[in-house]
């Protein structure tokens, strides 16, 4: 370490000063971009025990032991490029975080980077409401995390921005099924797939990612100003 970064660390006082544009943080932004790409094509599995509504009459049918376990365990595979979106906007803040968004959309527009493709006629895929509506997510959550921020609040930007992709992602959804005449069937399972128990783990994950943001945050600070 450095004689200059000690003294940094050792006066160091973190404000919430913005991070100023330089080549460091034209490089952190373009890193971010491929940190969305990545998230894009990863899939965590995820298993927790929980309990079902069938339990009682499940339990009532004797079953075996490797039965219960496996009724008592829930198994999903998880795509984290939501948290991933949180932490990006808790470490850069709302002006670096909104740029990763559009760069990530822009070359979306001609290299197959998101989850089913890419380029212009991506525009009309079920999916691509919930990345427009990372725009507006990025900049709720980026103007309630500029300064001071309680860790208190953050389970509710946690929950807003969340809600806030998924209904957005919802309503575009529908747009683009009324112009397919897809059937209502089409159009159910798909909510319940991205929008469904996928929500609530975006949000405990989120909640997560922006914590670690933020403290990242602060040695990012120190390097980039």
């Amino acid at each position: 370490m450095s004689k200059r970064v000690a003294e940094q660390i050792d006066s160091f006082k973190y404000k919430g000063e913005p991070i100023r544009v330089t080549l460091g943080t034209l490089v952190m932004t373009g890193l971010s971009i491929i940190l969305l790409i990545i998230a894009t094509f990863t899939q965590v599995t995820i298993q927790h025990p929980y309990f079902p509504l069938n339990t009682f009459d499940f339990m009532a049918s004797a079953p075996t032991d490797a039965e219960i376990i496996r009724h008592f365990i829930k198994s999903y595979d998880y795509i984290p490029q939501i948290p991933i979106l949180f932490f990006i906007v808790a470490l850069m803040g709302r002006k670096f975080g909104m740029a990763a968004i559009i760069g990530y959309i822009i070359l979306g527009m001609f290299f197959p980077i998101f989850a089913l493709g890419g380029g212009v006629s991506y525009l009309f895929e079920y999916g691509f409401g919930y990345i427009l509506a990372y725009l507006p997510a990025v900049f709720f959550a980026g103007t309630l995390l500029k300064g001071k921020t309680d860790y208190l609040r953050i389970p509710v930007i946690s929950l807003v921005g969340v809600v806030t992709i998924h209904v957005l992602g919802i309503l575009y959804m529908l747009f683009v099924s009324t112009l397919r005449h897809a059937p209502i069937e089409l159009v159910t399972s798909w909510i319940a797939s991205q929008s469904g128990i996928q929500m609530l783990y975006d949000i405990f994950f989120t909640i997560l990612a922006i914590i670690l943001g933020k403290q990242m945050r602060k040695l990012l600070w120190i390097v980039m100003c």
